[in-house]
């Protein structure tokens, strides 16, 4: 009788000295609530700042789809992390208390795009501190990817756009030349008997390259194995967007010379910019196709 009960005893002892299971996945899951509602109400004005650039300009509407996809690309991999063993690194926590300085010196500055790279950092640095590096190494591409949420900042964009339209313009009025069309261009002014063009910041091919080089990262994440070759793929909708913006501007132009139709607005010009927008999607899947054997013996060896 003494010996159950000493047993009884002992095993009470133990159970309150040591947390169960349930209790530390409540525990964890307290942490991660606190930290989410922490987050979101200490980064308000950024968010609003995003989804005010995200309305604001067509140029970075695609930001809207972002944190969906990233959430997807999470939820894809849940097999995966209920696999991935937990171990939280206090690394994290230097990492979070960098992004919140970060956060404050941006905020004292006024640099917006800064204050918007803090969330990211501290988005790792939260995952890293709470769950450790192996979960993190599972989820640096939907973490990464929020990058592409941010706003290229408007100094940048300028300078990237200018050189783009002026070879635009270039290669278009040359392809046009070629082909017997009588055009003359000045800067990223093309003139053709009866009409002028120009070849503004929207045609610059911009757009369509950021919107791309989102595509072409999820789709090279989602259907290739190799890193390598998602960097390639990844890497391949730069020339893309340049050549398919290219064969736009000529198209306009050879829609004028032959058939005196002007498709720089309205319906058919939003018409146009969807069928290159889906040829430059081809083309992606073209290069896709032609990598995969790569990836395969990649995926094997």
């Amino acid at each position: 009788m003494e010996t159950h009960i000493f047993k009884i005893k002992h095993s009470k002892l133990r159970i309150s000295g040591t947390p169960s299971n349930s209790q530390a996945d409540k525990l964890s899951i307290c942490l991660s609530a606190l930290v989410l509602a922490t987050f979101i109400f200490a980064y308000f004005p950024v968010w609003r700042d995003l989804i005010s650039a995200w309305s604001g300009s067509p140029e970075n509407s695609y930001g809207f789809f972002i944190i969906p996809i990233s959430a997807f690309l999470v939820w894809k991999k849940f097999s995966t992390l209920s696999r991935v063993p937990s171990q939280g690194s206090t690394l994290g926590l230097l990492i979070v208390i960098f992004s919140l300085l970060l956060y404050l010196f941006a905020h004292y500055v006024e640099i917006i795009t800064l204050r918007s790279l803090s969330i990211v950092a501290l988005l790792a640095g939260a995952i890293i501190y709470l769950y450790g590096f192996s979960i993190f190494k599972e989820l640096i591409f939907p973490i990464t990817f929020l990058l592409f949420m941010i706003p290229i900042p408007s100094q940048i964009y300028s300078y990237l756009t200018i050189p783009l339209q002026l070879f635009v313009s270039k290669v278009s009025v040359w392809l046009a030349a070629s082909l017997g069309v009588s055009v003359f261009r000045e800067g990223n002014v093309i003139h053709l008997p009866g009409h002028t063009f120009q070849v503004v910041r929207a045609c610059s091919g911009m757009r369509s390259m950021v919107s791309l080089l989102t595509l072409s990262a999820v789709f090279g994440y989602l259907s290739l194995k190799s890193n390598l070759l998602r960097l390639g793929l990844f890497l391949s909708g730069i020339p893309v967007a340049i050549i398919v913006n290219t064969f736009r501007v000529l198209l306009i132009l050879l829609a004028f010379h032959y058939l005196h139709a002007d498709l720089t607005r309205g319906i058919p010009h939003q018409a146009l910019g969807l069928l290159v927008f889906i040829v430059a999607l081809l083309i992606l899947f073209m290069i896709r196709g032609v990598i995969s054997p790569w990836d395969r013996s990649h995926a094997q060896s």
